[in-house]
C-alpha cells in the first residue's frame, strides 16, 4: 500500500499493489492507508533526531533493525520487550572484527 507517487506505479507488475490519493484528499479507503509506514518512520526520525543525533551509511541497517524491534513490540511491556530481545539472540553473535571492518562505500 503507497500514497499515488510516480515511482511506485511499478509496483503492481510485481506485488498485489493498492494507493491512496493524497492529492485528492483521499487517506483511507477500506484497508488502504499509508498510516502504518508513516508511524513507523515518524518512531524512527524521533529516534534520530533524539537520541542518536546522527547516523552513519556503516551502520544504518542496524539503526532501522532497532527501529523496526521497538516498533514490532511497542505495546509490550519493558520486561516483555527485555526477555523479547534475549529470546531472539542466539546466533545473532557480532565480533569485534566485523564490527570495525571498513567497505569501500563507507
Amino acid at each position: 500500500m503507497t500514497d499515488e507517487w510516480l515511482a511506485y506505479q511499478s509496483l503492481g507488475e510485481i506485488y498485489d499493489h493498492s494507493f491512496v490519493k493524497h492529492k485528492i484528499g483521499e487517506y483511507v479507503r477500506g484497508k488502504v492507508h499509508t498510516n502504518t509506514i508513516e508511524g513507523f518512520w515518524a518512531c524512527s526520525k524521533r529516534g534520530y533526531v533524539g537520541t542518536y543525533h546522527k547516523m552513519t551509511r556503516k551502520y544504518l541497517q542496524l539503526y532501522i533493525d532497532e527501529s523496526v524491534f521497538r516498533y514490532k513490540t511497542k505495546n509490550y511491556t519493558e520486561q516483555e520487550r527485555f526477555n523479547c530481545f534475549f529470546e531472539n539472540m542466539e546466533g545473532s553473535r557480532l565480533k569485534y572484527k566485523d564490527l570495525i571492518v571498513r567497505k569501500a562505500f563507507m
